[in-house]
């Protein structure tokens, strides 16, 4: 059984979950240096697959180097680059080496990306891919083709509860989790209110469904001001971001705010934990850790 599963399903813990850094180079030694990084303090790290519609090492061999030094992945797998067929084999070949948690993303369009001429593939969405990966567990693929034995996938996804329009981002998760989701990792969100009344429409109408809101460790106002520009789906207050670039140490004030964000999501129902994307790569990740109460796993 997967650790993420035990720790969701079997306990009342709070489960915090990470993003391994997108491999472009740097062989094991790279992999090595992050894994002892994140390791201490996160149950599942997700293993991008091609995030922001850029290149980087696959998905799977990212998965598997991360398996190897000791971090559990959470193995995501866009519909943008695949067909159902690249889609299954991703799933199989992670099973082959024992990766059971899985994430299935539509993925950002490629016009987020470095490489804008490339083509769109779209054969199915993040819904229906969490349906194959739920019917792969049944020991079959699409097809009806016969898998034994049958892998034992812990599936996930991702939903945006900041974007518009917002009864509608409720409406989809339902849809997720009704295709064979367990827990859904949530975008970048700095807007409380809005945040509260997904988490509140979630419980209401799938009280099973574990919701793992995003929060993320920046030094400066100027990040902020590019997710808020550049990132699709992203939407920064202006006031939250005047907060950041009016105060006199920013790297402080953009911790302050962090953790005010991050103590605030731990109370909403549904919410099981904390995705942390760490755009620092400094020493706060542990003093983050420490002022929400963890300890190192290890």
């Amino acid at each position: 059984m997967s650790l993420m599963r035990e720790k969701l399903e079997n306990t009342k813990e709070v489960v915090f979950t990470a993003e391994f850094p997108s491999l472009d180079g740097g062989g094991m030694a790279k992999v090595v240096k992050n894994a002892a990084r994140l390791a201490p303090w996160f149950v599942g790290v997700n293993a991008t697959d091609n995030p922001a519609a850029h290149a980087h090492a696959s998905n799977t061999a990212s998965a598997i180097a991360m398996k190897m030094h000791g971090i559990e992945p959470i193995m995501q797998i866009v519909c943008r680059d695949k067909n159902r067929l690249a889609i299954q084999a991703d799933m199989m070949g992670a099973a082959l080496h024992g990766i059971e948690n899985i994430s299935l993303l539509t993925g950002d369009d490629v016009t987020a990306g470095d490489e804008p001429e490339t083509r769109r593939v779209f054969d199915i969405d993040s819904t229906q891919a969490i349906n194959i990966a739920r019917i792969i567990t049944t020991g079959k693929y699409l097809s009806g083709r016969k898998i034994d034995p049958a892998p034992d996938f812990y599936i996930s996804a991702v939903e945006n509860p900041s974007a518009p329009p917002f009864d509608y981002r409720i409406e989809r998760a339902l849809k997720k989790y009704r295709a064979g989701a367990k827990y859904l990792q949530l975008q970048i969100c700095y807007h409380p209110e809005r945040l509260e009344k997904f988490c509140a429409g979630v419980a209401k109408i799938a009280p099973d469904l574990k919701l793992i809101p995003t929060i993320v460790l920046v030094k400066s106002a100027k990040p902020m001001s590019f997710m808020h520009d550049k990132v699709p789906g992203i939407d920064i207050p202006q006031d939250t971001i005047n907060r950041v670039s009016s105060a006199a140490d920013q790297a402080e004030e953009a911790y302050k705010l962090t953790v005010e964000l991050a103590k605030h999501a731990m109370t909403l129902p549904s919410v099981r934990g904390l995705h942390v994307t760490d755009f620092r790569h400094d020493d706060s990740l542990d003093r983050f850790m420490y002022d929400l109460g963890q300890k190192p796993r290890n």
